[in-house]
C-alpha cells in the first residue's frame, strides 16, 4: 500500500468521546473547547490514521464540520464509521493527494457535502527512509509531491473560500528532522524545510485577506507506525537525550495545537513556525 496520501500509519482503535471537550477530574488535563470552531468547516488532508486521525476526531469533537482524504479507503472508511454519531459526522473522500487533479476534483465532492472550507489542515505526508545514493530524478520528485507539492495546491484550491468568509486557517504540517539535521531521508528533509517557506509566502500574499498561515512542527509522534518501523532502544535514548520533557509525544498533543491555531483565540497569530516536540529542536 502506498502511503501517498496519509502522514502515519493507523493507529490503535479509539475510543471516541462525542461530547464536546470537558474538564477531567482535579489533577488531570483540562481539555480546551474553542466555540468558534462550531460549525466550521474543516478539511484534513491524510486524516485517515495516525497524527491524521487525531486531527479528524479533535475537531470532531468541538463540532466542526469536517472532511478528510486519505489514501487508506479502508482506514478512512473505520473512521468515518466509528464517528459517524457525532454532531457532525465527518465526510471520508479517499484520494491520492500527489494526484493535483484528483485533489482538486476531492475537494470540490467536500465543498458540495460541508460547504465552503475555511480550515485547511495539510498533514498528509510520506517519511519512508531513503539514502542518498539511491535517489533517482523520479523517486526525488515523488517524495516532493508527497510531502510539498499538495500543500500548496490544496491551499490554492481552498482561497476563494476563505476570501468569501472574510478570512480563515491553514495550518501546513512540517517537522524537527531537518532542524536535527537527521540523516536518512534527505529528499523528505528538503521538503519539509521547504514546507516552512511556503507558509511564509502564503502568510504575507493572504494576510490581507484575513486568512493566517502557520507551520505545525511536530517531533518525534509516537504512532502506531513510528512505533512499528523506526523506533528502536536507539531511539528511545535519543528522545531520552533530546527532549526537554521526559513524556512520550502523541497525536493529540499536535491535534490540541491544531485547535488553537484554527481557532478565532489565535486571530492574530501567521506565519509561525509551531513547534510541538518536547522541547528537542
Amino acid at each position: 500500500m502506498s502511503a501517498a496520501a496519509h502522514h502515519d500509519d493507523k493507529d490503535d482503535e479509539m475510543n471516541v468521546d462525542r461530547s464536546e471537550p470537558e474538564a477531567h477530574d482535579a489533577g488531570h488535563r483540562r481539555d480546551a473547547s474553542y466555540p468558534s470552531l462550531a460549525q466550521r468547516t474543516v478539511l484534513i488532508t491524510g486524516g485517515a490514521t495516525g497524527i491524521g486521525a487525531s486531527f479528524v476526531e479533535q475537531f470532531v469533537r468541538q463540532r466542526a464540520r469536517v472532511a478528510f482524504v486519505d489514501l487508506d479507503a479502508q482506514a478512512g472508511h473505520a473512521l468515518a464509521a466509528r464517528l459517524a454519531h457525532a454532531a457532525h459526522a465527518p465526510v471520508f473522500v479517499a484520494c491520492d493527494v500527489t494526484d493535483i487533479g484528483a485533489l482538486r476534483d476531492a475537494i470540490d465532492t467536500v465543498r458540495a457535502r460541508i460547504g465552503p472550507i475555511t480550515t485547511l489542515i495539510n498533514n498528509a505526508a510520506n517519511d519512508a527512509r531513503h539514502a542518498i545514493d539511491a535517489v533517482t530524478p523520479e523517486s526525488f520528485d515523488a517524495g516532493i509531491a508527497v510531502n510539498l507539492r499538495h500543500q500548496f495546491f490544496a491551499a490554492q484550491a481552498v482561497i476563494d473560500d476563505m476570501k468569501r468568509a472574510g478570512g480563515g486557517s491553514i495550518v501546513n504540517l512540517g517537522s524537527i528532522g531537518w532542524m536535527l539535521k537527521n540523516g536518512g531521508y534527505p529528499v523528505y528533509a528538503i521538503a519539509k524545510a521547504a514546507v516552512q517557506g511556503l507558509t511564509r509566502g502564503l502568510a504575507r500574499e493572504l494576510g490581507p485577506f484575513g486568512i493566517r498561515v502557520n507551520t505545525l512542527v511536530p517531533g518525534w509522534v509516537m504512532t502506531d507506525k513510528q512505533r512499528r518501523l523506526w523506533l528502536d532502544d536507539a531511539g528511545r535514548a535519543a528522545i531520552k537525550a533530546g527532549q526537554c520533557l521526559d513524556a512520550e509525544l502523541l497525536p493529540d498533543d499536535l491535534a490540541r495545537m491544531a485547535l488553537f491555531l484554527a481557532a478565532d483565540d489565535s486571530r492574530m497569530i501567521t506565519a509561525q513556525d509551531i513547534v510541538v516536540d518536547g522541547g528537542w529542536a
